[in-house]
């Protein structure tokens, strides 16, 4: 018996493995946590890893790996929130650009080169300071840098998709271009995107850890990873393994959904399925 192709692709399974770990340890925080997060035992301050409190406590005595768990929570809410709007602005922006072409794809994508002239993270920290620190003001830092790329993948897909006969035969037939972009382009389009948003998770955590180790995401005293990793830098030699265990869920968590996002990328890219059809077909 054959295993189906997604089973078979290494980096799919281990990469959905540890993302849906991650994601069920956010869901379920409030019964694997061991302690309340702002719980303090100022006599077991810097506590190394024991059986009560198994990855450590911090410079408060408060337990890391119920604090790790809650903070899973902010950084898969901020990731999921970023890459669902951007994909949409971007989706739109790509598919509207790359069906009409012409000044409207001048212009657009003009646009999107002018967001993209701009450092990343430089621009996210401007929104942040101008706005405040808050989930939906970090998510938003987010979405202004990540959607660029979900247009110019949907652009690129979308220029070759409208040259195809069932776009032609929509267009014979009076269908309108809303009709013809999202019923006939937009549902081929969409393996392309789905890899991206997978990809994308991964580089938003990364993105919200980054504004919490340099101050501007969430304040204390909320949990977040990037702020764990921050503070644990000061407190190297009394406990390093705060600043270890922080960088080591979030480099597992990212690595998770980039081997996630690979994964789908060889399942859904049709050249990908071309290779093995011809494989198979050669070993036959």
């Amino acid at each position: 018996m054959r295993l189906p192709k997604a089973f078979t692709n290494v980096s799919l399974v281990v990469g959905a493995l540890i993302s849906l770990t991650i994601i069920l340890l956010a869901i379920f925080a409030p019964y694997v946590a061991t302690h309340g997060i702002e719980q303090m035992d100022m006599r077991n301050r810097f506590d190394g890893p024991t059986m009560e409190h198994i990855l450590g406590t911090d410079n408060f005595g408060r337990d890391l790996w119920s604090r790790l768990v809650f903070g899973a929570r902010i950084s898969l809410t901020i990731a999921v929130i970023a890459v669902t709007v951007s994909a949409a602005i971007g989706t739109v922006v790509g598919l509207v650009a790359g069906y009409f072409g012409g000044w409207v794809d001048q212009v657009l994508m003009r646009i999107t080169d002018i967001f993209l002239g701009f450092p990343a993270i430089v621009l996210a920290l401007a929104i942040v300071a101008v706005l405040g620190p808050g989930i939906m003001n970090v998510s938003l830092a987010i979405i202004v840098v990540a959607w660029t790329e979900y247009a110019r993948v949907v652009r690129s897909t979308t220029l070759v998709l409208r040259e195809q006969n069932y776009v032609q035969a929509a267009k014979a037939i009076g269908a309108s271009p809303a009709r013809i972009i999202f019923r006939e382009i937009l549902p081929n389009a969409l393996g392309p995107i789905i890899v991206l948003a997978s990809l994308g998770l991964g580089t938003a955590i990364i993105s919200e850890s980054a504004l919490s180790f340099l101050g501007f995401g969430l304040p204390p005293p909320a949990p977040t990873w990037g702020w764990t990793l921050a503070y644990g830098t000061r407190f190297m030699r009394d406990a390093p393994w705060l600043s270890i265990v922080s960088g080591a869920t979030i480099m597992v968590t990212v690595l998770g959904f980039n081997l996630l996002g690979d994964g789908l990328r060889d399942v859904l890219d049709p050249r990908q399925l071309s290779r093995g059809g011809g494989k198979s077909a050669k070993a036959k």
